[in-house]
């Protein structure tokens, strides 16, 4: 009953796991490192590239489900550092019009790769 979703866009899964899993009327994206498909590198501009190609990961695997960015109902950002809240949240409030969806933002002690940034979420049709 379920169905995974894979972008060419976004980065290939690293590990077992895949980009994103339908089920049941909902598309559960895993979280997106901001490595940009393309060169597989992070994307520049600190905080605020990395949260951009983060989300822009997440927008290009909700297309391959015929979905967008309106159709998230929550979201998780990790954060190495809660000083990096702001500048994130600057770049992540420019995705959404009009109802936001519910999120969750936390500092962890560290990411893969050194990412500052790595974004989740789920999405409903």
């Amino acid at each position: 009953m379920k169905k995974v979703i894979f972008s060419a866009n976004a980065p290939a899964a690293i590990g077992p796991y895949s980009q994103a899993i339908e089920a049941n009327g909902f598309l559960f994206v895993s979280g997106q490192l901001p490595v940009d498909a393309q060169t597989g590198e992070f994307a520049p501009g600190g905080v605020a590239g990395q949260t951009r190609q983060s989300l822009e990961n997440i927008r290009h695997i909700l297309a391959e489900a015929g979905l967008s960015m309106a159709n998230i109902v929550k979201t998780t950002v990790f954060l190495s550092d809660m000083s990096y809240f702001g500048e994130m949240n600057e770049v992540y409030a420019g995705y959404f019009e009009g109802s936001c969806p519910a999120r969750s933002a936390v500092a962890v002690k560290a990411l893969p790769k050194g990412a500052l940034v790595e974004i989740e979420c789920i999405a409903a049709r």
